[in-house]
This record gives structure tokens, C-alpha cells and sequence, in this order.
């Protein structure tokens, strides 16, 4: 234990010695949530629709008013008024405007003849995000102005009430507990894997060849060294994130304990993985390579952007093994969700499994020489 205990402390002081490794592995992913989550997620304002009139008469008036009205409460899009057809069509195919809804001629006529009456939505499907959202709006004033002007005494259709269990959730609070797990695993990337890398390289680890160091105590130290990082950053990242995304639950006393195990877990989940994938690499640049792989190969696949319900079967399979996965779950189940320990044991038992898997195949595939 004295001699593992040696190594961490070796391994730590040399980080806390390069401030600017530390920054690193802490701003990059702070900037991430930053940026991903003011640029995602977030409600279209203030997108423009042209309307063209060939109708003129009181329905179409109505239509009108309809788009004043999304534009003083909603603000989806702003109306922008056209003559003509063919003009409108040509500005939304330029990128002028994001839509455009055409009132035919005799539309009017048509809804007080109850005679199939139509208006026309020309969006640029080329933005599905955009389409979808004017879509939905359109959709949703054709509903409103189908209604009948005076309500029937009996309700002969089922209406939906919805019941949300949690505040509306913003997209950058949505996005923190993948950038806490992404940021551990940028601090075990650059702290751990280059650097064993590094040292091995500089023949650092020529040292321990004339000690009595075993491989398991060599590699228990390097393993708990990098957790011990990652652990220090997945504690700033949750409290500076959570204070950046305006997530509150983070200072509750259960919820703290509870996420400081998660921290725990999934710092030596990502070390072991880390290690045995670094156990016989010599070449320096090999990490750094294989960063960027990693990077989108374990992180985007784990639900911390994107739902994972809308993966191909393939890419359900490589989340269900990923130890992402089981991380952004557990910080989403305690950050957002607030559920305490019962949502989190299934995914501490994964990553600790995990952790012992990978350590137990690394220290057989060690090699204590040059």
C-alpha cells in the first residue's frame, strides 16, 4: 500500500505542478455546455414568414390577425407581407425568409361554403429543425381557426391534458451531465492516458524497474492517481456548471452525497478503460490520435445530446455497453430528476463492474520492462 501510495502521490504533485493541464480539462468542457447549450435547444424567435393575400376578404383578415398574434405573444415569426406568389416562393428558396403561407383566391368563399377550404405552408426543408417548428405553429393556428364560434354544450371530442413532472428544462441544463462526464474524461484523456504515455516514453518508468514495485501496485497507483484527478474534476465541473446552468439541486445534502459517488464510480470506470486501452501503447502520438475517435465514439452515442431512442439499432447497441452512458444517467437522474439513490445503483453496479473488468484484464497485459 506504501509503495502505491508513493506512486499516486508522484502522479499527483506533477499534476498540480502544470496548472494549465488543469485548466485545460476543466475549460473545454465548460465551454462546450456554454456554447452547445445557448446554441441548441432553444426556442425559434423571431423567424420570418411571408404571407401573400390573393383572398382579401374576412377569413383571410382572420389569418392575419392570427400572425399579429404570434408575433406580440410567441414570437415564432414575424409576417412579412407579399404580392406576390412567385416573389415569395423565390425569397424562401434564397434564404430572405424561413417560410411562406399563401391565402388562395376565394379561400373566404370557400370556408363559408364549407367547401374544402386550403391554405399553403412553402418552407425550406433543407433546415428539418426550422420546417418542423413552422410546421407545428401553422398546424396549430389551422386548428385554432377550425374551431366553431360557439362552443357546443356537450364535448364530443377527447381532450389531452399534459402533466409535466419537472419545470421546463433548459437545454444547457439538459446538456450538463454529459459536459461532467465528458470533462472527467478529458481530465483521465490528457491527465492519465498522455501522460503515462509521456513518462513512458521519456523513460520515467525505467525508475520502477529497480524497485519493488509489482505490476499490480504500479498499476493500482497510476489507476488511482488519474481517478483522484477526475474526481477533483468532476466536483468543480458539477458545482461551477450547475451554478453556470442554474441547476440548484446540486447543494442539496442527498443529492451532493449521491453525486460524489457517481464521481467516485465513474472516474475509476474511466481510468481502468483508460489504462487498458494505453497499457501497450508506446507511441506518443497515439493518444492524441485517438482522442477525437473516443471523443465521438463514446460520447455523442450516450444520450448527452441527443435521446438515445432515436439511434439505429447499432448505435443503441454500442450505448448500451458505453460507460458514458450509465454516467450521463446517473448525473441527469440526480441533477435534473432529483430521484436520490434508487435511479443511480443500477448504474453504479455497471461502471463498477466495469472499473474491475477492465483493471483486471490491465494488469495481466502490463509489461513492467523497456
Amino acid at each position: 500500500m506504501n509503495r502505491t501510495l508513493a506512486i499516486i502521490e508522484r502522479e499527483m504533485r506533477k499534476f498540480f505542478r502544470s496548472p494549465t493541464l488543469m485548466m485545460v480539462s476543466m475549460i473545454f468542457p465548460l465551454v462546450q455546455l456554454i456554447v452547445l447549450g445557448n446554441a441548441f435547444g432553444g426556442k425559434i424567435r423571431d423567424a420570418k414568414m411571408g404571407l401573400v393575400d390573393e383572398d382579401h376578404g374576412t377569413q383571410a383578415i382572420r389569418i392575419k390577425e392570427a400572425f399579429d398574434s404570434v408575433r406580440g405573444n410567441s414570437r415564432t415569426f414575424v409576417p412579412i407581407y407579399y404580392d406576390d406568389e412567385v416573389r415569395a416562393r423565390e425569397d424562401v428558396r434564397n434564404g430572405k425568409i424561413q417560410g411562406a403561407v399563401i391565402i388562395p383566391p376565394q379561400y373566404s368563399a370557400r370556408v363559408y361554403e364549407k367547401n374544402r377550404p386550403r391554405i399553403a405552408l412553402i418552407v425550406d426543408n433543407s433546415d428539418n429543425f426550422m420546417s418542423a417548428t413552422l410546421t407545428e405553429k401553422l398546424t396549430e393556428l389551422t386548428a385554432a381557426l377550425n374551431q366553431p364560434n360557439i362552443e357546443p354544450r356537450l364535448l364530443q371530442q377527447t381532450a389531452l391534458d399534459i402533466v409535466e413532472l419537472y419545470p421546463y428544462i433548459e437545454y444547457m441544463k439538459y446538456l450538463l451531465p454529459g459536459s461532467i462526464a465528458l470533462a472527467m474524461f478529458v481530465s483521465v484523456m490528457i491527465g492519465g492516458g498522455m501522460l503515462y504515455i509521456d513518462d513512458k516514453a521519456r523513460g520515467v518508468h525505467e525508475g520502477y524497474l529497480v524497485t519493488p514495485i509489482t505490476k499490480t501496485e504500479l498499476v493500482f497507483g497510476l489507476t488511482g492517481a488519474g481517478a483522484i484527478k477526475a474526481v477533483l474534476t468532476g466536483a468543480v465541473l458539477s458545482v461551477v456548471g450547475s451554478l453556470i446552468a442554474g441547476v440548484g439541486t446540486v447543494f442539496s445534502p442527498s443529492t451532493a452525497l449521491g453525486l460524489f459517488l457517481m464521481i467516485v464510480t465513474v472516474s475509476l470506470a474511466f481510468n481502468s478503460m483508460m489504462f487498458l486501452m494505453m497499457v501497450r501503447v508506446e507511441d506518443p502520438l497515439v493518444p492524441r490520435a485517438v482522442f477525437g475517435i473516443l471523443n465521438t465514439l463514446l460520447f455523442f452515442p450516450s444520450g448527452a445530446i441527443y435521446p438515445v431512442q432515436a439511434f439505429p439499432a447499432w448505435l443503441r447497441a454500442i450505448a448500451k455497453v458505453d460507460p458514458f452512458s450509465y454516467a450521463v444517467h446517473g448525473f441527469k437522474s440526480l441533477l435534473l430528476k432529483e430521484t436520490g439513490f434508487t435511479a443511480i445503483v443500477p448504474d453504479m453496479l455497471y461502471l463498477s463492474l466495469f472499473a474491475f473488468v477492465t483493471l483486471s484484464l490491465a494488469v495481466p497485459l502490463f509489461k513492467r520492462t523497456l
